[in-house]
């Protein structure tokens, strides 16, 4: 099977061509870069080029994985867009996948897990995850400032709270509280998630498939 993965969710995005095997494994085949502030003019073009180089046409991509967000609004949009009309097209499924969810998974513990990325702003994207065998539940996910970050930390403690970024990391320890560091997930591991998705079913539809901004629109807050 090949799949497809995209990630237009940060400043830098990824895509990434992976291939699962016949015992059910994933393998990478490319990953390459996005440009930030230019996904709209990057992302098709890239895509043609990467299946180009491996002498892949799109008919043989047999299911799709995106990062559904959190993250930059137009981005997210950008990168959705295209994933839902290749999706359509192909009549092939798409597996979404949070990256609050990605962070929680990387942490490769069981248990109740709570994810967080910087969300600007001074404010930080978290999610609660109960994580059993490489599956996430969600529980919930908040867009919250560091002083409720901290207190939802000392009322209801985690079993790990698990962040990629450096400055979160730095407030939760500052407070004398444990913290884990882990990688920015990218669309190399969103694949491998969205694999494991894909064989238990959790999919979406293109018509279905809504990008998770977590945090609402400047328009949306005027209004």
């Amino acid at each position: 099977m090949l799949l497809l993965a995209a990630d237009t969710s940060g400043p830098q995005g990824s895509l990434a061509l992976s291939q699962a095997d016949s015992e059910g494994r994933i393998h990478l085949v490319e990953m390459v870069g996005l440009t930030g502030g230019a996904f709209s003019a990057e992302l098709v073009p890239q895509i043609a080029s990467l299946l180009g180089r491996h002498s892949f046409s799109k008919q043989q991509i047999q299911a799709f994985v995106v990062a559904s967000g959190p993250g930059s609004f137009t981005g997210l949009r950008v990168g959705l867009a295209a994933i839902k009309g290749l999706a359509e097209v192909l009549k092939k499924p798409i597996a979404a996948v949070s990256l609050l969810e990605a962070v929680a998974l990387d942490a490769h513990r069981d248990g109740n897990i709570l994810s967080a990325l910087d969300a600007g702003r001074g404010q930080v994207y978290v999610g609660e995850y109960r994580v059993q065998l490489n599956d996430a539940e969600q529980l919930r996910e908040d867009l919250l400032d560091p002083d409720e970050l901290l207190t939802c930390l000392r009322s209801t403690p985690p079993a790990l709270f698990v962040t990629p970024d450096e400055n979160v990391s730095r407030l939760v320890c500052d407070a004398g509280l444990p913290a884990q560091k882990v990688e920015r997930p990218h669309s190399d591991r969103l694949a491998e998630i969205g694999w494991l998705k894909l064989q238990r079913g959790q999919t979406v539809a293109p018509e279905q498939l809504e990008a998770n901004y977590i945090r609402r629109s400047d328009a949306e807050l005027k209004k």
